[in-house]
């Protein structure tokens, strides 16, 4: 499946200030969904390295009228990507029906209440530190291996809270907390995190790791976030989360057809 990307931001690190107004964040997101989108992914805070964390009250400012809006337009399930419970909430009620949690309820403890009791999609996301603090020295022994902990850890405790295994997604958080090396090598190890039976997500779209292997700029990197996407499918990743969705569909048509033949 494929996710689209509408960040409803002043600052997110590559298309910040794209949809300055609800109207405008709307129509990209039907285009998404015209261009083969399968899951929209609305957000109301950059989480780039280094951003400022915005007030709940903002927040919700800039996301509602967005949900609301597609939620009586179109039937592709709607995802709201928050660290706020109480944005969760508020989007839940206003027609979301996924939360996209980079924070993994390591910031909010009324976030898995939340999810138990609506019975709303969960995107578990490993993150080292915060946004403000993820990019400074980040370490593992073995990334793969920790990531893969952690996820088992972060499944215990959704099912300890009542969170049903359907609802639960995992994402191993390409960029948050990683250097280069980490991310190839996360990206190398991707099946590792289909032993919990879960569906992982995947989000490298014109992420800086890809300019700091290949010297290329923001938009210059989907060839990129293509062939990451293409070996992430081959891998058994069930969600592509990108901005360019058009692109992305074709790759990840192709790929899975290619594989549908060699499989048989």
């Amino acid at each position: 499946m494929v996710m689209g990307i509408v960040n409803v931001t002043p600052d997110s690190f590559s298309d910040g200030g794209q949809y300055p107004d609800a109207a405008s964040a709307v129509d990209a997101a039907l285009r998404m969904v015209d261009q083969g989108a399968e899951i929209l992914d609305i957000g109301g805070e950059s989480t780039r390295p280094g951003s400022s964390p915005v007030s709940e009250a903002e927040e919700l400012r800039r996301v509602l009228p967005v949900i609301e809006a597609l939620a009586g337009t179109t039937k592709v399930p709607i995802s709201i990507d928050t660290l706020k419970s109480g944005v969760a909430k508020a989007a839940l009620a206003a027609g979301a029906s996924i939360v996209n949690d980079i924070a993994a309820n390591r910031q909010d403890q009324a976030m898995w209440r939340l999810v138990a009791e609506t019975g709303a999609g969960y995107v578990a996301m490993h993150m080292q530190g915060t946004p403000q603090t993820m990019q400074t020295h980040p370490h593992y022994g073995n990334v793969v291996a920790e990531v893969e902990a952690f996820f088992e850890e972060r499944f215990d405790g959704l099912r300890r809270c009542g969170v049903a295994d359907e609802q639960v997604i995992f994402d191993p958080g390409i960029g948050f907390g990683k250097t280069l090396e980490h991310n190839l090598q996360l990206l190398g190890g991707l099946h590792r995190f289909r032993r919990l039976g879960r569906p992982v997500l995947l989000g490298v779209s014109r992420k800086s790791f890809i300019g700091k292997l290949l010297g290329t700029e923001v938009g210059e990197r989907l060839p990129a976030g293509l062939a990451c996407a293409c070996l992430a499918v081959a891998d058994g990743i069930a969600m592509i989360r990108v901005h360019d969705v058009p692109e992305t569909v074709q790759a990840v048509r192709m790929a899975e057809a290619i594989l549908a033949q060699r499989q048989t």
